[in-house]
């Protein structure tokens, strides 16, 4: 197959003991009366560097797709098609109108990533098909090979009498070749009502139970490559789970999950939209190491480009979190200022100003537009101008929408000077909610304020279509350290390869209190971290976010060792390399930020020592400031060492972690 041409080829099934007279009578009629649902059309689409296959087979009763890697199937026969409101099936009894092809190459900029220069270069299919039976409803189905990943998507065009449509069920199916090694978020119970915070649990495709649901992403171990399971751009639908599509095991050895669409909450089935409409991307993120996959941007490309036309009021930066973390909360103006002091003195863009600043929230007084009494908000923007801080402020989500609150609020906050807003307890993904998310980020962006969700389901790439939505939460962050174990450093080392593929998320690190878990005890009102002080530093470096919210006291980082090193680290990055890395147990990762890198690394309970080449550095000499576990961290966990030397791309790093250990470094070219 030549690169610029997509294969079509049709086949016939015959029955194999048909008889020598049948034979001899399709032959002198040339197939005549011959039931054309046996026909199949064989489409193929090809990734850029070749190394990806999609093989699209449909026929007038169905509409199937399988993936290779390097000549090796690893996802086989599944099954696309919707099922509508008027029990329209689109992909069951259709025909072809139309196949359209087409391949894409350009760069854009992200000054909000992991990647500054982000490549977007793909192959796509785009078949255009309508029902034969029911109202005759025309639909397409889009695919895209990339070098790194596949997406798929659903396309509803506007037609006479076909102006909206109510989706029942979701027939997409993701049939893998065998019962494979995954990591999935658990959740308990058929439940879609879930903030998204949980641990990515080691299992077997075969575990996932028809009879509940995962979130996504899903980490795949196949023979040949890592797969992440999950979705993109995501507007105007339901989002997406997973569950288990009939026997643990077929007769052929494969597992066949299926998507499930969390159902409005109004109850009138899963999605209810005008057409034209696309449904979000069904992604498939591949690479051939698990490092290949956090380096990835396809999530972002499968994304529409910025539609706000100004972003220069968006700037990334580090945030004080005022006490709720590291203490009961203190809501008073006195206490605030603390925070704002410990941002300014830490050279630091942000404050947050949490909970119960407007009183009590989640009544049907709330007011999000009028401070607590002790809560003087004039002295505090005033103090928070004078030492170069902006404020941001906590909200309880329906206090928001009451009564289109956050039109008057929104516009208020402007005139406060406030740089953002940080939402809560959402707790959905239903469509309602999806275009919630959408209604309340473009309002923002009206009145120049970022947006931080809490309580939200994972990023589907959004940041880049409205980047001032810069983070969300969706994660079984630090706050789990005030009431539970959940946040081992296999657990933070996992959210490297799970949750943060998807997009930027507020894990809040930065705590102090470092304990080795043997040492460790929750804590609501002085809460501890597990894992040495550097390996809560590397956070800072491993995990994405634009915003990153420090989440610990000013007391607790006046003269400690590494607070030096939460001065100086970026949030958002020009370069990212994996150099080493295993799912679950390790990673050592190096981000550039202009002519300066920086090194972080983490293991888990097993110390782990690499020789790290330098060999992605440019020539010339670098000077490079480390921060490393001390001899005694693995019993006292805030303890760690410094050096400063010389280095080039010549030279290899000895980077050596005791047990929940760590590893920080600064490159800067000389």
């Amino acid at each position: 197959m030549k690169d610029n041409k997509f294969e079509i080829t049709s086949t016939f099934k015959l029955k194999p003991l048909m008889s020598k007279a049948i034979f001899l009578f399709l032959v002198v009629f040339g197939f005549m009366g011959f039931n054309k649902s046996h026909v199949i059309n064989t489409y193929y689409l090809t990734s850029p560097d070749r190394t990806i296959k999609i093989v699209v087979n449909t026929n007038a009763e169905k509409c199937e797709y399988s993936i290779s890697l390097d000549g090796k199937e690893i996802i086989s026969h599944s099954s696309l098609g919707l099922i509508l409101g008027t029990n329209d099936t689109l992909g069951n009894k259709f025909k072809i109108l139309n196949v359209d092809k087409k391949s894409y190459d350009s760069t854009w900029i992200n000054s909000l990533g992991k990647s500054r220069e982000v490549r977007n270069n793909y192959k796509e299919l785009h078949l255009q098909l309508q029902e034969l039976t029911g109202r005759k409803v025309k639909f397409g189905i889009i695919f895209r090979a990339y070098n790194n990943g596949v997406a798929f998507r659903y396309e509803l065009p506007s037609a006479p009498g076909f102006d909206s449509f109510i989706i029942k069920k979701e027939l997409s199916t993701f049939c893998f070749k065998d019962d494979y090694p995954c990591y999935s978020g658990h959740n308990p119970g058929y439940s879609f009502n879930e903030a998204q915070e949980w641990n990515f649990d080691s299992s077997h495709l075969s575990d996932i139970m028809p009879d509940s649901v995962i979130g996504d992403p899903l980490l795949i171990k196949t023979p040949q490559s890592w797969i992440a399971l999950t979705e993109a751009d995501l507007e105007n639908w339901s989002g997406m789970w997973l569950s288990r599509l009939g026997k643990i095991v077929d007769t052929s050895h494969n597992v066949t999950l299926v998507s499930q669409l969390s159902p409005r909450h109004d109850g009138k089935g899963l999605v209810i939209a005008a057409t034209p409409q696309k449904s979000p991307w069904r992604v498939f993120m591949i690479g051939r190491k698990p490092g290949d996959l956090i380096e990835s941007n396809i999530i972002s490309n499968l994304n529409p480009p910025c539609k706000l036309s100004d972003v220069s009021w968006i700037r990334p930066g580090v945030m004080a979190w005022d006490h709720w973390w590291s203490g009961d909360v203190e809501m008073n103006t006195a206490t605030i200022e603390k925070y704002i002091q410990l941002a300014s003195d830490m050279g630091w863009p942000y404050q947050l100003i949490d909970w119960q600043w407007y009183g009590q929230y989640d009544t049907l007084t709330s007011d999000i537009t009028k401070p607590a009494p002790s809560v003087d908000m004039k002295e505090i923007l005033r103090f928070a101008k004078k030492k170069n801080v902006r404020e941001w402020v906590w909200l309880y989500w329906k206090d928001v929408e009451r009564n289109n609150a956050y039109e008057k609020a929104f516009a208020l906050y402007e005139k406060w000077g406030l740089a953002g807003i940080k939402i809560d307890f959402m707790n959905r993904n239903d469509q309602q909610m999806v275009d919630w998310y959408h209604k309340i980020t473009i309002a923002a962006a009206q009145h120049r304020l970022l947006v931080d969700l809490h309580g939200a389901y994972v990023p589907t790439g959004m940041e880049r279509t409205y980047p001032n939505q810069i983070t969300r939460e969706g994660v079984l962050g630090n706050e789990y350290n005030r009431w539970s174990r959940s946040v081992t450093s296999h657990h933070k080392i996992m959210l490297a390869f799970t949750r943060f593929l998807t997009g930027p998320g507020d894990f809040t690190p930065g705590g102090f209190l470092n304990r080795q878990p043997a040492a460790f005890q929750p804590d609501e009102s002085n809460a501890e971290v597990q894992g040495t002080r550097c390996s809560e530093l590397a956070l800072f470096v491993i995990y994405n976010s634009p915003i990153q919210v420090a989440c610990d006291a000013p007391s607790h980082y006046k003269n400690q060792p590494g607070a030096d090193f939460l001065k100086i680290v970026p949030t958002v990055w020009d370069e990212t390399k994996v150099l080493r890395a295993e799912v679950g147990n390790y990673i050592v990762e190096a981000r550039r930020k202009g002519n300066s890198w920086f090194i972080g690394a983490m293991t888990d309970s097993t110390a782990r020592n690499f020789l790290i080449p330098l060999h992605f550095l440019k020539n010339g000499n670098y000077k490079i400031k480390i921060w490393q576990d001390a001899k005694d961290s693995n019993i006292h966990a805030e303890h760690l060492s410094e050096e400063q030397r010389i280095v080039t791309a010549n030279d290899q790093l000895d980077i050596s972690m005791v047990l929940n250990g760590g590893y920080v470094a600064q490159l800067i070219k000389e």
